[in-house]
């Protein structure tokens, strides 16, 4: 960039850093989603392909950022896990919530067609992000059960919700629904979904109840020789990145993946 006299203008720029050798997540949330499922007819209370949309776009951010060690998603959210030494953008907050932001929707938008085929796109989706660091394994997992219990808490809801609105003999209104659950505790939506539509919670789709996990995997893969595309293919291990819906509150999940709490460098 050719100097200028007006090139003083950039010392008024407020750069922050985030803390160094720390856990640093950025997590995405949709904006506005509750109208954006509504105008393109997702199901409810859950959307298979909607789920695999987000996570298909988490995926995609992983893909472009070898530094992410760990996405974690639920509804309309994705949470993504940076290594503690990670440089990237010097740190610069601003900089890498906008970016990866900016990523998942376009990735979002790009990958609509592959979930939604036969549902034309209305208007453009949006997600805004923060970035927050931990500074300790026990602070980066328990943010995680945190937004694991979340998903439990808020699919149970919503599955007793539109159970009753969606009510085949007595359909309730959204307002009748949310009086009926009101004070309601775990115990009580589950005896609801089960005594009067025969739900039984626990034995739905992990995808709904857990959420999705996105790690790297160490993998075999057939890789072709550039150079002779005749060769045989030979087969090297990489890291691929996997999706599996299931615990991460408990210990076993971290017992069995410890690359995904890299120690400080």
């Amino acid at each position: 960039m050719a100097c200028s006299k007006f090139e003083y203008v950039k010392h008024f720029e407020q750069h922050s850093t985030l803390l160094p050798n720390s856990h640093l997540v950025v997590r995405v949330d949709g904006h506005g989603f509750h109208r954006f499922t509504s105008v393109h007819n997702f199901t409810k209370p859950n959307d298979a392909r909607g789920l695999d949309l987000m996570a298909r776009a988490a995926r995609a951010c992983m893909d472009a950022y070898p530094e992410i060690t760990l996405a974690y998603g639920q509804s309309d959210e994705f949470s993504f896990v940076f290594k503690r030494a990670t440089t990237l953008y010097k740190r610069r907050e601003a900089k890498i919530v906008s970016t990866v932001a900016s990523l998942f929707t376009a990735e979002y938008m790009f990958r609509w067609n592959d979930c939604f085929p036969d549902t034309k796109m209305a208007y453009p989706p949006s997600f805004d992000a923060r970035a927050v660091c931990y500074p300790t394994d026990k602070n980066l997992r328990d943010y995680f059960s945190w937004r694991q219990a979340d998903c439990h808490i808020n699919n149970l809801y919503n599955t007793a919700f539109w159970a009753l609105v969606q009510d085949a003999k007595n359909p309730r209104t959204e307002r009748e629904a949310q009086v009926i659950l009101k004070d309601t505790d775990s115990a009580a939506k589950n005896e609801l979904l089960f005594s009067s539509y025969g739900i039984n919670y626990n034995a739905l789709p992990d995808m709904f109840r857990k959420g999705s996990v996105l790690y790297r995997k160490p993998s075999l893969v057939a890789e072709k020789s550039k150079a002779d595309p005749s060769k045989e293919p030979t087969l090297r291990m990489r890291n691929l990145v996997c999706v599996e819906y299931r615990d991460i509150i408990g210990d076993a999940f971290w017992k069995e993946n410890p690359s995904v709490l890299p120690p400080p460098e």
